[in-house]
This record gives structure tokens, sequence and C-alpha cells, in this order.
């Protein structure tokens, strides 16, 4: 399970050229031919790209759903996602200029060490971030695992029912000894079941759209103990097509971290077999289309499930009704296995923005390595046991750091490297992109800054 728009794996330089009548044409336009061993089949790029893009973004969107309608929600959706796939194409366009297959040398090229460094923090936030829903999902998931299946109906408030603790020990036990490796290439492996895994969860949703009834059963016990009153008329059985409320501000923050995946395309491109722009569109193209399926699925039938009741974290919905349920109880476990191995492949990224921003980039040391190690994760750690909900994670990551590596730096790279005249196609693509992302997370970002207030 990889994160939206993390990919740790993809740093090889090595990228092959194409042939045609006998000659070798370079992919990147710098004039140079680049060689490498062997390239990833154009199925496998697609594979590993909706990899970087699915992650937990997917168990927020039933919630941005329930926030702004079915129609809305589809408009949003659409509109997110066919941006994710334009920005993209305007990285392909200087990566093909320029010669350049890394997020933060791009950064390089259109503003100096400024751009680089802006790259460098908006992605160790960005995945600091990731790293933080994901332990967020182990701290709200794991007892529920764990309680679903002990056959006790009374636990007397058995230590591993408190998630912080159960959230503490995974990480001191788990999470820190495999972030501690300096090569971690074998938990790449792993990653490769996220897409079964993220479509395992879809059809569980989408089955168990039917053994939940509407209206909600009363007084039905959560998982922390409180009862959860649901006085639900057979009216608020009806879906909604439009809502604008002052939570609708997390619906488009919360798309964005889903289909964040630009640190991922450049390192893809250069392993595509029989490299060029146009097919390296088309793997984007494709990896969006069937993440946006997947998303569209999973947000439907979960808002259609528990309608304006949805939780923020949309497994969590089912502890109250299906407590032990075996498919919820298979999905959590699988949710909870890749989340698991999924951290520490997040955190490499993590700890080489912090020692590339610090320090340089300097030659190994296992005293850096080892502190920035221990520094990332705390931060975390921290971050993962004191927000109180998921939506706070999508919400403000969404709206500051998913917004620039999405919509914004693309913008402005692609105006400051490209040379083309301000009023060609994509140079005013380009612009109205950057606008978009302002506005998007300027608006966002300020909503959910009062709503804090607010509470």
């Amino acid at each position: 399970m990889s994160v939206n728009g993390h990919s740790s794996n993809f740093n090889r330089e090595g990228s092959a050229g194409d042939t045609e009548g006998g000659e070798t044409r370079p992919l990147l336009g710098n004039g140079s031919v680049q060689t490498r061993a062997t390239g990833a089949s154009f199925a496998s790029s697609v594979f590993n790209l909706m990899n970087a893009i699915m992650g937990s973004g997917i168990l927020g969107l039933a919630y941005a759903m329930s926030n702004t309608g079915i129609v809305g929600f589809c408009i949003l959706l659409i509109l997110v996602s066919s941006l994710a796939a334009y920005s993209i194409h305007l990285l392909l366009k200087l990566c093909d200029q320029t010669g350049i297959n890394s997020y933060e040398d791009l950064g390089g090229k259109a503003l100096k060490k400024t751009g680089k460094v802006l790259v460098g923090i908006a992605i160790l936030i960005q995945n600091i971030g990731a790293m933080s829903s994901y332990l967020f999902i182990l701290k709200s998931e794991l007892p529920a695992a764990i309680n679903s299946f002990l056959s006790t109906e009374d636990t007397g408030n058995a230590w591993y029912e408190d998630g912080r603790l159960l959230l503490i020990l995974v990480t001191v036990c788990v999470v820190l000894p495999l972030s501690m490796f300096p090569k971690i290439g074998f938990l790449g492996y792993t990653s490769s079941l996220a897409f079964l895994f993220m479509l395992y969860f879809a059809v569980v949703i989408v089955v168990k759209k039917w053994s939940i009834p509407c209206p909600l059963p009363h007084n039905a016990t959560t998982l922390s103990g409180n009862l959860k009153i649901s006085n639900v008329s057979d009216s608020e059985c009806t879906p909604k097509l439009f809502i604008v409320s002052i939570k609708s501000a997390y619906a488009i923050p919360t798309m964005a971290f889903s289909f964040l995946c630009h640190t991922a395309i450049l390192p893809i491109y250069c392993e595509l077999e029989r490299p060029t722009k146009s097919r390296m569109q088309s793997v984007s193209n494709i990896s969006i289309g069937l993440s946006f399926v997947l998303y569209l699925i999973s947000a439907v039938f979960g808002y259609l499930t528990f309608y304006n009741h949805v939780e923020s974290e949309l497994l969590l919905g089912y502890d109250a009704y299906l407590p032990r349920d075996i498919m919820v109880m298979t999905v959590r476990l699988a949710i909870l296995l890749s989340v698991l191995l999924t951290v520490p492949l997040i955190h490499f990224p993590a700890r080489k923005a912090v020692i590339l921003l610090l320090y340089g980039g300097r030659d190994f040391s296992w005293l850096i390595h080892i502190i920035s190690t221990l520094t990332i994760l705390s931060v975390v750690l921290l971050l993962a046991i004191f927000v109180p909900d998921l939506k706070n994670v999508f919400g403000v990551v969404g709206s500051t750091t998913s917004s620039c590596l999405l919509f914004v730096f693309p913008g402005i790279f692609y105006l400051k490297i490209s040379g083309q005249p301000l009023r060609s196609a994509d140079c005013v693509g380009a612009i109205l992109l950057v606008v978009f992302g302002l506005i998007m997370g300027v608006i966002s970002l300020s909503v959910i800054i009062v709503t804090w207030v607010k509470s």
C-alpha cells in the first residue's frame, strides 16, 4: 500500500532510448542517450503508479461525500482528478525538455535553491502527514481488530483497548526497527499488494451496504463504549445531491491528498519500457482513471450505508453495527497489515528530504541517520496520538502541501522553464492550475482553522 504521492523506491537515473528507423532516440530532451538494463512494462508502470496514488485517502472520501452530496462530490472528484492528470502532463513536458527526472531538481531548475528547498519541505510535510494518517488508522483500527477476534464480550477495559498504547508499542517494536535500515528495498515488494487490498476494501463496502439497515439501529454502542443514539428518520435515508456547509471545506483537500502521486511520476517515466511522453501520459491517465473508479465506488456505497452519519475514517462506522462480521474483520486486518508495512516505506523519502535540507545530502552517517529517523518518527507519533480526527490530517495537509505539489508547483515550474509564450494553451492552463491551487488551499485552510477556533 503506497501513500498518495509518495514513491520511495524509484531513484535510478537510467532511462531507455526509443528506437525509430534504426536510430536511438533519447527519452529526455537533453540530447544525451541514457541506458538501463530493463524497462518496466506498461502494465507494471500502471500498477506502480496506482500504488503511489491509492492510500489512506480512500477511508475519508465517503465522509467528504456526506458533506458535499453525491452530485457535488462527483463534480469535485472529476475536477481534481482531471487537474491532476493535466499537471502530470506539464511535468512530463518539462522532463522531456530538461532531462530532469526528479521533482526536487525541477524546483531547483525553476527557482534555484529556493525552489529545491520548497519542494523538499512540501514533500517532507506531505510524507509526515501521510505517515500520521496511517498511524492514526492503526490507533483507531487496532483495538477494534483485536476486540473482533476475541470471544469475550466484557474485557473490563483491557490494555489492548487503548489505541494510543498499542500505537506506541507497534511503532517502537515494528515501525522503528524497519525504518532504521539504510536500505529497505525488500519492503517495496509488499506495496504490490496495495491494489488488491484497495479492491477488496471497495468490494466489502459495496457488499455491506445491504447488511446495515436504514434508518440505522437505535442505541448502538460505539467502539469507545459511548452510546450512539441514532434517531434517524426515513427522510434521512434519502441521499442528498448537493450539500454546502462549513464541513465541505474538507472535501477538496481530501481529494487532493488522495490523488497526489507527482513525486513518483518522473522516476516511473524513466523506468518505463519504450518511454515516450504520450505513453507515460497513457499510464498516468489509466492509473488515475482506475483509482477514480475505486474511490467513487467506495465513497458512494460508504455514504449510502451511513448517509450523514459517516465517520471521517470509514471503517469505524461498521464497528457499532457489524462488530464481528468476517468480511469487515478481514478487510480491517488487510488494511492494518498494509499500513504497518507502508509507514517505514514512506519514512525513507521523508528522511532523505530532512538530510538534504539540513545537511546538504552529505555522505552516509549513522549518527545523522539515527537522529533523523528518531526525530521524524517522534513527530509523526505525536501527531497520530493527539490529532483527534483523521479529517484534520487530510484537511490541513491536503490544503497546503498537497495543493502545492498537485497544482501550484507544476504550474509555476512550467511557466518558468518551458519558455513558451504566455498565450499558449499550456501556459494558460498552468496559470489556471496555479490560481485554482492557491484559491482552493487558502479557502480550505482558512475555513478549517475557523472551525477549530469555534470548536
